[in-house]
C-alpha cells in the first residue's frame, strides 16, 4: 500500500497537468518557450507516475486494467475481471 500523500500528490499534479494543457499547447504553438518555463514545474504531463487504482503501487502497472500486476492477478484468480482467466496448460 502507497502512502496517502504520495497517492495525493500524483492526484495533485494531475489536476495541474489538466488546469495548464490548454495554455502549455498554446504557448508551444507560438514557440514562447520562456513563458513554457514559467509554468509550475508539475504542470508537466511528463511529471505524471502511473499507479495502481486501489492500492497506489507505482511499479508493475498494467495500463489496460489500470491497476497493478499483484492486484490483477488476485482478481483474475478470483473471476472479477471479466474475460480474463488464469491459463492452466
Amino acid at each position: 500500500m502507497a502512502k496517502e500523500s504520495m497517492k495525493a500528490r500524483e492526484v495533485k499534479r494531475k489536476r495541474l497537468v489538466e488546469k495548464y494543457a490548454a495554455k502549455r499547447a498554446e504557448l508551444k504553438e507560438a514557440g514562447d518557450y520562456i513563458a513554457l518555463q514559467k509554468l509550475p514545474r508539475n504542470a508537466s504531463p511528463v511529471r505524471l507516475h502511473n499507479r495502481c487504482q486501489i492500492t497506489g503501487r507505482p511499479k508493475g502497472y498494467i495500463r489496460l486494467f489500470g491497476i497493478s500486476r499483484i492486484n490483477f492477478r488476485e482478481m483474475a484468480s478470483n473471476g472479477l475481471i471479466p474475460g480474463v482467466r488464469k491459463a492452466s496448460w
